[in-house]
């Protein structure tokens, strides 16, 4: 039975830097893995830090905050959404990807909401 998993592309300033040339055929190698196989779906890489906000309500007032943030030692740099068969599948997957080598991917699975089952 195939599961869904949200995979988080953390950057890393201290992971081994890639030449882009490495880096691409890696990223290209991953993508058609994951396209012929079925078991890549939708994702996106994101902004830098300089673009993002931070929201919370704190005491009733809402709070937003501009980046960076200096609290994060790793930066969510994209995500992709994943089908496979079990989460260390999944695992083995994801560290043929160039982040694996430049920072950290984490691997949630994606569940139901209570309210959600039938």
């Amino acid at each position: 039975m195939s599961n869904q998993y949200l995979v988080i592309h953390m950057s890393d300033p201290t992971g081994t830097p890639l030449p882009h040339t490495d880096d691409q055929r890696l990223l290209d190698k991953w993508a058609e893995e994951g396209n012929a196989t079925g078991r890549l779906h939708d994702g996106a890489p994101v902004a830098g830090p300089d673009e993002a906000k931070s929201v919370a309500i704190r005491n009733g007032h809402v709070v937003i905050t501009d980046g960076p943030f200096p609290e994060f030692k790793e930066w969510f740099a994209g995500y992709d959404m994943i089908t496979a068969e079990s989460i260390n599948d999944a695992a083995a997957y994801m560290a043929k990807h160039p982040t694996a080598v430049n920072g950290r991917i984490y691997i949630l699975p994606v569940v139901a909401l209570p309210w959600d089952k039938n």
